[in-house]
Order: structure tokens, then C-alpha cells, then sequence
């Protein structure tokens, strides 16, 4: 099994995941229930996070389909930019969507400026992932293709990813600004988690997670600069720099694990329960120590990619 497989079986989810997650929070804007709310906005989250890797995988088909010659290029290449432009609305849509579960928390209602935005942000994802999913439809069935639109369109616009990329490879300052706008948004991340998880572990017992709840945003924040310079790097990378390193599989693996697992300290009751010099529960405890092994991970295989996987 390789990220070709993978890309065959995440690549559903994002459409038939948004179909599910439109629906159930249509019928609860609709209905007035918050339950239904909190479910559809986790639900886009997941989505959200499941698109990293599911585009990641796509260039590693995209490799395997190349050494096919029946295959349309140009066809490929559309779906290529359709995917790109709908991951971007789908990441908004996903960080949109933790942020109203954020202010629930918070407020014990759901500010109707987010639930709008987020409306609006899942319905133009929900179109992209559509028109992306049907172009790769079309890259196995040409039956189905209008190949003369397709060739045309493609060759007057190249891949929006690849045209990203080779900015961040030309521009002198591009790839080194990048680099520390990651390495700012990871230590705003990894700091937050620190200080939310360690208290988790029993640690700073006079504060309570309600205090330490303010700071997730910006931990959030952190992940979501993460996403983008990461996106950035991959772009601006050959098609098979990253998708043939298996230490990059991991990380990707750990990401998606680890973004999970952040949805404990926002969605569940009990760290809410922690007042100043209570202790955490086993639960909490768990998830506070998988938490940080979790994120320690991602780091380690970021930096040991050019040593174990040999990208660089």
C-alpha cells in the first residue's frame, strides 16, 4: 500500500463528508439545537484536517497515473487546481468551525456572526470539493470527458499549486520567510499545548482551564500558520520530494492524530470541571501526555526529514 491508495480511500470524504456535515447543520440552525450544532461543527473540523492529507496523497497518483499515457495530463492537472482551491476554503471552513465551538465554551451560545461564516465557507467548499471530485472523475472515465474543453482550459492555465510553488522557489526571500513564519506559528502552538496539557497533568494547580481556555486560539492560530507555510513548502517542493519519504507519512499521520486530540479540551466536559487546585482526571491525564507526545512527534519527523527520509 502506498499514498496512491490512500489518496483513493480519503478522497471521498471530503465531498460526502461535507453533504453530511451541511446537512445535519442546516436541519440545527433550522431546529435551534445547539447538540446538533456542536456535531456538524466537529464534523467540519475532521473534514478539515482529513483534506491535508488526502491533497498530499493526490500528488503521489499523480505521479503513479504519469506513467500511464492513456491518462489525460491536462485532466490531471485541472483536478490539481480544483483540489487546491477548495483545500484552502475547506481549511477556513474547518478553523471557523473550532472557533464556534470555541465561543460555546465560552459563551454557552453560538454567535450567529459564526454560524453565518461558517455557512457560507462550508457551501463554497462544498462546491469546490464537488467540482474537484468530478474532475477526477473524469481522469479514469474519459467516456464522461469533454477532453477538448479540458485540454484547452489547462493549457491556457497551469496548475495554480505548481505556479505557488515555483514563486516560493524563485523569490530570493520567499522559502526563508516561510521557514520562520512556521517555526513562529509552531512555538505559538507547541507553547500553548505546554501550558494546557501540563496543567491537565496535575501541574499548575492554581490555575484554572477556564483561564488557560482563553489561550487556545492563539494556539490554534499557531496550527493554522503551520498549515499554510506547510502547504507552501510542499507546493514549492518536486512532486515527489515529500510523498516518497515515509518519515513525512508519519508526520502527517501524527497531524491528523493530534489535531483529534485537541478537540478533547474543547468539546468534552471535564477539563471544564477544573477549578484552582483540583486534580485532573485519569482522562484528562491521558489526553494531556498523548497530547504532547503527540506534538513532540510532529516536530521530531519535521526535523528528520532530510536525515531519515533523504528529501533534502
Amino acid at each position: 500500500m502506498n499514498l496512491a491508495h490512500v489518496h483513493l480511500l480519503l478522497n471521498h470524504f471530503p465531498t460526502i463528508g461535507m453533504i453530511v456535515g451541511l446537512g445535519v447543520f442546516v436541519v440545527a440552525i433550522m431546529t435551534k439545537s445547539d447538540h446538533l450544532k456542536r456535531a456538524s461543527l466537529v464534523v467540519f473540523f475532521g473534514i478539515a484536517l482529513l483534506s491535508i492529507p488526502t491533497f498530499a496523497s493526490g500528488t503521489a497518483a499523480e505521479l503513479a497515473l504519469a506513467k500511464m499515457p492513456e491518462v489525460s495530463k491536462a485532466t490531471i492537472e485541472a483536478h490539481e487546481t480544483a483540489a487546491f482551491e477548495a483545500l484552502w476554503f475547506m481549511e477556513l471552513t474547518g478553523a471557523l468551525a473550532w472557533m464556534g465551538l470555541w465561543q460555546y465554551r465560552r459563551l454557552s451560545r453560538f454567535p450567529m456572526a459564526t454560524l453565518v461564516a461558517v455557512l457560507l465557507a462550508a457551501s463554497v467548499s462544498f462546491g469546490l470539493m464537488g467540482q474537484a471530485a468530478s474532475i477526477g472523475g473524469d481522469i479514469r472515465h474519459p467516456e464522461i470527458r469533454d477532453s477538448t474543453a479540458t485540454e484547452e482550459t489547462a493549457a491556457a492555465n497551469p496548475p495554480l499549486a505548481r505556479v505557488i510553488g515555483d514563486a516560493m522557489v524563485n523569490l530570493k526571500w520567499g522559502w526563508p520567510a516561510s521557514e520562520t513564519v512556521h517555526f513562529i506559528g509552531l512555538s505559538l502552538l507547541f507553547g500553548v499545548v505546554l501550558l494546557v496539557d501540563l496543567r491537565m497533568l496535575g501541574f499548575l494547580k492554581g490555575v484554572p482551564f477556564s483561564a488557560l481556555h482563553r489561550l487556545l486560539p492563539w494556539g490554534v492560530l499557531g496550527f493554522g500558520v503551520n498549515v499554510v507555510t506547510g502547504i507552501l513548502f510542499f507546493v514549492g517542493a518536486p512532486p515527489d520530494f515529500y510523498v516518497n519519504n515515509p518519515v513525512f507519512i508519519w508526520k502527517l499521520a501524527l497531524i491528523l492524530v493530534a489535531g483529534a486530540n485537541a478537540l478533547y479540551f474543547t468539546v468534552f466536559e471535564q477539563p471544564w470541571t477544573l477549578r484552582a487546585g483540583d486534580t485532573p482526571s485519569l482522562a484528562a491525564k491521558a489526553a494531556a501526555a498523548s497530547g504532547i507526545l503527540l506534538w513532540v512527534g510532529v516536530i521530531f519527523c519535521g526535523q528528520m526529514l532530510p536525515f531519515f527520509g533523504h528529501s533534502f
